[in-house]
C-alpha cells in the first residue's frame, strides 16, 4: 500500500494530471504513465512530502479479482520507486488490457521505462518538452 501523502484522492486530482497541457507522457503495451510537475503548474501543496500517484483501471482490464490484483501489483511496483522520484511529481498510471496476462518482471520494468520516458517529456514553461529544450541548449 501506498503511504496516504503519496496518492492522488479525488477525482481533481487526477483531472489535474491528465488534462494538464504541460504533461509528460509516456506509453507502452502494458501501461501509460502521465505526470506534471506540481511546483513548475501552481498545484503544489505546502505540506507536501513527496510525489502522489494515482492508478486507473479500467474493466477492460478483467474482471473484478483481475482488477484488484493489478492494483496492488503497480501499488508496490510504484512504492518501490518513490525513492527516484521527484517530489514535486503528480503521477498517473493507467493499466492497458495486456497487462492482464504479464508478469511482475514485465509489468516492472516497463514502469521503470515508462516513469523516466514521460519524466523527459514534461512540457517546459514555454511548451517544449524538457529533453528537447536540454537537447537544443547543449547545441
Amino acid at each position: 500500500m501506498l503511504p496516504a501523502p503519496h496518492r492522488l484522492r479525488d477525482a481533481g486530482q487526477y483531472r489535474a494530471v491528465l488534462r494538464n497541457r504541460r504533461s509528460g507522457r509516456a506509453g507502452g503495451s502494458l501501461l501509460v504513465v502521465q505526470m506534471i510537475d506540481a511546483d513548475a503548474s501552481g498545484l503544489a501543496h505546502p505540506e507536501r512530502v513527496g510525489p502522489r500517484v494515482g492508478f486507473v483501471v479500467s474493466k477492460a482490464v478483467g474482471n473484478a479479482v483481475v482488477r484488484s490484483r493489478t492494483k496492488r501489483v503497480l501499488r508496490h511496483l510504484v512504492r518501490d520507486e518513490l525513492p527516484r522520484l521527484d517530489p514535486s511529481l503528480d503521477i498517473v498510471v493507467r493499466a492497458n488490457p495486456a497487462i492482464a496476462g504479464a508478469g511482475t518482471d514485465a509489468v516492472r520494468a516497463e514502469l521503470q521505462r515508462m516513469l523516466t520516458k514521460a519524466h523527459k517529456r514534461i512540457r517546459t514553461d514555454d511548451g517544449v518538452p524538457r529533453e528537447t529544450a536540454s537537447a537544443g541548449a547543449k547545441r
